[in-house]
């Protein structure tokens, strides 16, 4: 199998990993199970970035630019995780 097509097939699972997260929070559950879902999604969103970026971007023939890109990413990632985890009404 080719290493696009790999990457499309991964794509998609975990694409459908976050939809049935996403379906999973909007029920009626206690408060810190849509705070656990929002966080598994922003992971999720970072692998699928990670992906496009290694294989679609083909960043993984220049892995200086890859570590950079990613480093970017994961700062860009804590920050937005930073901002959801504040804005989430916690009711311990």
């Amino acid at each position: 199998m080719q290493t696009i097509t790999r990457a499309w097939l991964i794509l998609l699972a975990l694409s459908a990993a976050s939809t049935a997260v996403s379906f999973n929070v909007t029920l009626q559950l206690p408060a810190q199970i849509p705070l656990l879902g929002g966080i598994i999604i922003l992971l999720l969103a970072w692998a699928k970035a990670r992906i496009i970026a290694a294989r679609y971007l083909e960043l993984a023939q220049a892995p200086a630019y890859l570590r950079g890109f990613s480093l970017v990413l994961a700062l860009f990632m804590l920050t937005l995780l930073g901002l959801y985890v504040a804005a989430t009404p916690f009711s311990g």
